[in-house]
């Protein structure tokens, strides 16, 4: 839309100066507000039981929506999630999630590579390109590609001990 010769469009800045503009901003974002995470979860259907689920996560309480947008529309890609809190707070979180392990490869990991956190979230993301590298090269498809992913995830974001780690089928396995 243009009004009075200015260009109005929101969301998709039309200048390098604006474009700029929002890659700080959502780099500062991030780094308030942003995780970058691997969990491991059980998973039968898989080799050894275990299956390595990435994400890119921007948390944001719901009054705060157009901030989660404005992240989103810069990606094209992911989701934003509503979660209802039963807690003491009065607004509900979002959350902009990337779970694609393709839109992470192509569209956020070379946005971070070419746009560096400035917090100690750098190198939570450096883990995380790392494991999403382990995958890429189907060495979680192995044992020794499943410690390696978990010794990494481990010393992520709140170092919870991996409770693949600690499994005794992995114990018999490694055996």
């Amino acid at each position: 839309m243009v009004l009075f010769g200015h260009s109005m469009a929101i969301n998709r800045p039309d200048n390098q100066q604006e474009r700029l503009d929002i890659v700080g901003w959502i780099v500062g974002f991030v780094d308030g507000e942003g995780c970058f995470s691997v969990s491991m979860i059980r998973n039968s259907t898989t080799s050894f039981g275990w299956q390595l689920f990435p994400e890119f996560v921007v948390t944001q309480g719901e009054k705060s929506r157009e901030a989660l947008k404005l992240i989103h529309d810069h990606f094209q890609c992911g989701s934003i999630y509503l979660n209802r809190r039963s807690d003491n707070h009065r607004e509900s979180l979002l959350r902009y999630c990337v779970r694609s392990t393709r839109d992470l490869r192509l569209k956020i990991i070379p946005f971070f590579i070419q746009h560096p956190l400035r917090t100690a979230k750098q190198e939570d993301f450096e883990k995380f390109v790392a494991v999403l590298q382990l995958m890429e090269n189907r060495r979680h498809q192995t044992i020794e590609g499943l410690q390696d992913a978990a010794r990494i995830i481990q010393s992520m974001n709140r170092k919870v001990p991996s409770r693949f780690l600690e499994s005794s089928e992995t114990t018999r396995q490694t055996s």
